[in-house]
C-alpha cells in the first residue's frame, strides 16, 4: 500500500527523532527535451543525527534504485512514497538513488514543450509537499536545512536555483551546474528552473546591501515581457519591506520567472520567486491586471521574511506567512508604488473570496486544524488568505502600526531560520503593544463564520447590530452631496463595538456607511434609506473605496437573498458603464455575468441574457477606444455571448475583419474568447477553430482551441469532453481546464445533465487514482449544476467513509448549489 498522505501526528514525532543537517541534492535533466523520456535520475545525500534506529524517507516517484546508510548498501524497502531507513545511528548519512517522474500537472518537476520553437522548460513547484516528487526528503516543513543542488542540464540552457552558480562545467551537450548551499530552508521552498528562458538582469542596493535581479520568461513569450515595470515594482518593494522590516534581505539574489501551465498565481521560493505566464500579457491588460501582478510580486516578496526566513511548524499555521503576505502584497502597493488603490481591490475583490468561504458548511478558523497533507492542499483557500489579510488590517488598527511592525521585527530577530507558531507571533505583538491580545486571537483567530453589521434604528437611536459577535474597532462614515452633486463624506465616527447591539451617537445622512476605510472583516447591510441614495446615485460616490464597500454590499445582500438579483443586475447595468476604478469594474462584471447564470429563475434568465448582452455591447461601444474599460466590457461581451447568440453576426464580423469596434484590439486571449462564444451557441465550427489556431499556434492557442472544440453544442462533442476529462490522463493541468471548461460553455444542461450519474459514480475513483491537483480539478470543474440537490444529498448519505478532502470539496459544491436554488426563489 502506498502512503503518500502524511499526518501531523507521524511528522511531529519524525522531527522530533531527527534533526537534518545538510542535504545534497543531484538532478539529470540532460535528457528532458527528449518527450518520450518519462523520468530523470535523482540523487539525494541527506545527513542527519537520530535518537530513532529507524524513520522514513519521503519519495514519489518511478523507482528506487539503491539506498546507501552510513556507507553500507542496504535492501529497499519502498511503497511507492516511503523508503524505510533502519540501522541508524546518533549522526547519520543517507544516499538514496532513484528515478524521479517528469510532470504533467504542474506539481513537482514540469516539463512544458513549447509549440511556437520546439524547445522545452522545466520548473518546479512544491507546496505543499511535492519536493518529494524530485528528491528523497523528509518533507515536512520543520524540519529545515541547507541544500546544496548540482543540476546536469543540456548546454546553453539557463539553469536557476535558490542560489548562484558555484561552479559550472560545460561541453558542447551538456552542463553541470552546482549552486551555493542555501540557507537553512524547507524542502518546499527549494526550487530549480531549467531551459532556454530569456533572462533580463538589474540589482537593486541599499546601503551595504546589493540583491541582483533576473526576471524570466520562455524566449518565444519574451517579446511580451514587460521586464521594466517588473522591476521597477520589484525595486520598490524591496525599499519598503527592508524599511518596514529592518532586517537586510537575507538570500543573496532575487530572481522572478513566469513559467507555463502554472497551478498558482506564484510562489515564494527563497531568491527564486516563480510566477503564473498568465502575468506577461500578451495584448492589451486593463490597470486592474497590472495592478494585480504587482499585488502578487509584493505578496511572495513579503514570504522572503513572513514563510521563508520564520516558517510555521505545520500546515495549521500556514495562515502565519499567507495571512501576512496578502497584507503586506496590498499595504505595499498601496504605499509604495503607483498602485495607490490597492485597498480597493483587497476591499472589493479579495474580501470578496473571503465572505464566500466563510460561508461554506466547511469554514474553518484562521488557525485551523490540519490533520494531514490533504487537508493541507484545500486550505489555501479565502480565509487562510484574505480573511487572515482583513483580520491582521484590523489587529493593526486595534494595536497601532508603530507596535505592530515592531512586534514584526522582533519576531524575525527571534526565530530567524527556524520555524515558529502562533503564541510566538502572539508574545511579540503584546509585548509591542502592552495589550493582552489572547481574547481577540480568540475571537478571530480561532472562531469561524462572517460577522454581519446592520444599522437600525430605535426610536431616537441608532445601534450596530451584530451577527456572529466579535470585537471590532471600525469606522462609521457619514455621506451626503456637496454643491456639485457629488456624495462626499462629511463626518466619520470611531466605534469600537463588541456584542450583539452597540449604540452609536449620529446624524442620519442621505448615505451611511458601516466599515467605512475597510478597517475590520464584516458584511455591512446598507439601510434602506442608503440603499435607495446608492440605488439612484451611487457614481456620485467619489471615494472608490467607499465606492467599493457600497458595491460589496449590494453584491453580498444579493448573494445572501435579502436584494433582490433582478435589483442588483438594473444597478449593475445602470452604474458599471460609469465605475472608473478598473477592479470595480471588473468584479462588477464578473458578479452581474454570475447572477445572471446562477440567480434568477429560468423565465428571468432568458430576458436578462440577452438584455445583459445588449448592455455589455453598448458599453463596449461607448467606451473611450483603447481604453481598459473598452476592454473589459468586450470581455463582458464575450462571456454573455456564450449563452446568448443575439450578437453572433456581429462577433463574426468583427472576427473576420469586416466590422471594427473603434479602438478595440483584437489580441489572441480577446479573439479566442469570442471564438468560444461562437462555438457555444453553434455559430463556429472545426473549420472556423482550427483556422484561428492556425493563426494563434501556441501554448495559449493550443489550449483554447481545446476549450472551444469542447464548447460546441453537439452530443457527440460533449461526450468526447467527459471522456476526455476523465479518462485521459496525458492532459495537461490547463489542458484539463480547457476540456472541463468547454465541456460546461454554453450552459447547455440539456446536453450534459445525463452526466450527472456518471459523475458521482466516478469521483470515488477519480479521487484515489489521480493527484490531488488534478483530482480537484476534475471534482469542481464537472460538478453538476442541476436543479436539485437530491443526487448530491444521496452521494453524501452513502459515502460518509469517503477521504476528508473529497467530502469537503463536494460538500463544498453541494453548497454552492444551494445558495443558487435558494437565490432564484427570492423576487
Amino acid at each position: 500500500m502506498t502512503t503518500a498522505n502524511l499526518t501531523r501526528d507521524e511528522t511531529a514525532a519524525r522531527s522530533a527523532a531527527i534533526t537534518v543537517r545538510a542535504y545534497r541534492v543531484e538532478l539529470d535533466l540532460a535528457a528532458a527535451p527528449d518527450q518520450s523520456r518519462p523520468g530523470f535520475a535523482t540523487t539525494t545525500t541527506l545527513e542527519f543525527d537520530a535518537t530513532a534506529a529507524h524513520t522514513w524517507i519521503d519519495f514519489l516517484g518511478l523507482s528506487v534504485e539503491s539506498v546507501t546508510v552510513n556507507g553500507e548498501t542496504v535492501p529497499v524497502e519502498y511503497d511507492g512514497a516511503r523508503i524505510a531507513v533502519r540501522g541508524l545511528g546518533p549522526s547519520n548519512v543517507v544516499t538514496v538513488a532513484a528515478t524521479g517522474e517528469y510532470s504533467r500537472s504542474g506539481e513537482g518537476l514540469h516539463r512544458f514543450h513549447d509549440p511556437v520553437d520546439g524547445q522545452t522548460y522545466l520548473y518546479t513547484q512544491y507546496e505543499p509537499a511535492d519536493a518529494r516528487r524530485v528528491f528523497a526528503c523528509f518533507e515536512q516543513p520543520d524540519m529545515k536545512a541547507p541544500f546544496t543542488f548540482a543540476v546536469t542540464a543540456p548546454a546553453g540552457w539557463e539553469v536557476v536555483s535558490n542560489r548562484t552558480v558555484a561552479t559550472r562545467e560545460a561541453d558542447d551537450a551538456r552542463q553541470v551546474v552546482e549552486f551555493e548551499p542555501t540557507l537553512p530552508i524547507s524542502t518546499y521552498l527549494t526550487a530549480v528552473v531549467a531551459g532556454p528562458y530569456a533572462r533580463v538582469e538589474s540589482s537593486w542596493s541599499r546601503g551595504d546591501l546589493t540583491v541582483p535581479l533576473g526576471v524570466l520568461c520562455r524566449a518565444s513569450l519574451a517579446q511580451y515581457l514587460d521586464a521594466d515595470t517588473v522591476l521597477e515594482v520589484t525595486a520598490q518593494g524591496l525599499d519598503f519591506f527592508a524599511e518596514q522590516f529592518d532586517y537586510p534581505y537575507p538570500w543573496g539574489k532575487y530572481d522572478q520567472v513566469f513559467v507555463p501551465e502554472y497551478n498558482l498565481g506564484a510562489m515564494e521560493n527563497p531568491g527564486l520567486v516563480t510566477f503564473t505566464e498568465a502575468y506577461v500579457f500578451r495584448g492589451a491588460a486593463t490597470a486592474a491586471q497590472y495592478e494585480g501582478r504587482a499585488n502578487t510580486i509584493l505578496h511572495e516578496m513579503a514570504h522572503m521574511w513572513f514563510g521563508d526566513l520564520v516558517t510555521m511548524v505545520w500546515w495549521d499555521d500556514l495562515w502565519l506567512k499567507e495571512s501576512f503576505a496578502d497584507y503586506m502584497g496590498a499595504l505595499a502597493s498601496a504605499e509604495a508604488t503607483r498602485w495607490t488603490d490597492a485597498w480597493v481591490a483587497f476591499a472589493n475583490r479579495r474580501k470578496a473570496w473571503a465572505y464566500s468561504q466563510d460561508q461554506l458548511p466547511t469554514t474553518h478558523p484562521i488557525v485551523a486544524d490540519i490533520v494531514d497533507l490533504e487537508a493541507a492542499k484545500l486550505n489555501f483557500d479565502g480565509i487562510t488568505y484574505a480573511k487572515g489579510a482583513s483580520v491582521l488590517k484590523q489587529l493593526v488598527a486595534h494595536v497601532g502600526r508603530v507596535e505592530f511592525f515592531e512586534g514584526a521585527r522582533r519576531y524575525f530577530r527571534a526565530h530567524a531560520f527556524g520555524t515558529a507558531t502562533l503564541e510566538d507571533l502572539l508574545a511579540e505583538l503584546s509585548a509591542t503593544s502592552g495589550r493582552d491580545l489572547t481574547a481577540w486571537a480568540q475571537a478571530w483567530l480561532q472562531t469561524s463564520g462572517v460577522s454581519t453589521l446592520t444599522l437600525e434604528r430605535r426610536g431616537k437611536r441608532h445601534e450596530i447590530v451584530q451577527t456572529n459577535p466579535r470585537p471590532h474597532t471600525l469606522a462609521v462614515g457619514l455621506y451626503d452631496f456637496d454643491d456639485a452633486g457629488s456624495l462626499v463624506l462629511t463626518e466619520r465616527l470611531e466605534v469600537d463595538i463588541s456584542g450583539v447591539r452597540t449604540p452609536v451617537e449620529l446624524t442620519e445622512t442621505p448615505l451611511v456607511l458601516l466599515n467605512d476605510g475597510d478597517l475590520t472583516y464584516a458584511k455591512v447591510r446598507l439601510g434602506g434609506f442608503s440603499l435607495r441614495t446608492v440605488e439612484a446615485s451611487l457614481d456620485r460616490v467619489v471615494d472608490p473605496l467607499a465606492r467599493g464597500l457600497v458595491w460589496s454590499a449590494l453584491w453580498n445582500a444579493t448573494r445572501d437573498g435579502v436584494l433582490p438579483t433582478e435589483r442588483y443586475l438594473t444597478m449593475a447595468r445602470t452604474f458599471a458603464p460609469t465605475e472608473s476604478n478598473m477592479a470595480l469594474l471588473t468584479a462588477a462584471l464578473a458578479n452581474a455575468s454570475y447572477a445572471v447564470g446562477h440567480y434568477l429563475r429560468p423565465e428571468a434568465r432568458d430576458r436578462w441574457r440577452s438584455e445583459w448582452l445588449e448592455s455589455s455591447w453598448a458599453a463596449m461601444s461607448a467606451a473611450e477606444p483603447g481604453s481598459g474599460e473598452q476592454l473589459a466590457w468586450a470581455r463582458a461581451v464575450a462571456a454573455a455571448a456564450t449563452v446568448q447568440r443575439d450578437r453572433a453576426t456581429d462577433l463574426r464580423a468583427v472576427l473576420d475583419g469586416g466590422a471594427t469596434v473603434p479602438g478595440l484590439r483584437l489580441d489572441p486571449d480577446l479573439r479566442w474568447s469570442l471564438w468560444t462564444a461562437l462555438a457555444a451557441t453553434g455559430d463556429a465550427d472545426a473549420a472556423d477553430l482550427d483556422a484561428e489556431l492556425a493563426r494563434d499556434d501556441t501554448a495559449s492557442g493550443r489550449t483554447a482551441h481545446l476549450r472551444a472544440m469542447a464548447a460546441r453544442p453537439d452530443e457527440d462533442v460533449k461526450a468526447r469532453a467527459w471522456a476526455s476529462a476523465l479518462e485521459d490522463t496525458s492532459l495537461t493541468n490547463d489542458h484539463l481546464d480547457a476540456v472541463i471548461g468547454g465541456f460546461r460553455a454554453g450552459a447547455r444542461r440539456d446536453l450534459i445533465a445525463r452526466y450527472d450519474g456518471e459523475y458521482f459514480a466516478s469521483i470515488g475513483d477519480v479521487w484515489a487514482s489521480r493527484s490531488i491537483e488534478i483530482a480537484r480539478r476534475i471534482v469542481v470543474g464537472l460538478f453538476p449544476a442541476a436543479d436539485s440537490l437530491r443526487t448530491v444529498d444521496a452521494w453524501l448519505d452513502e459515502h460518509a467513509e469517503a477521504p476528508t478532502a473529497l467530502h469537503r470539496l463536494v460538500l463544498e459544491q453541494r453548497d454552492h448549489l444551494a445558495r443558487d436554488l435558494r437565490v432564484r426563489g427570492v423576487r
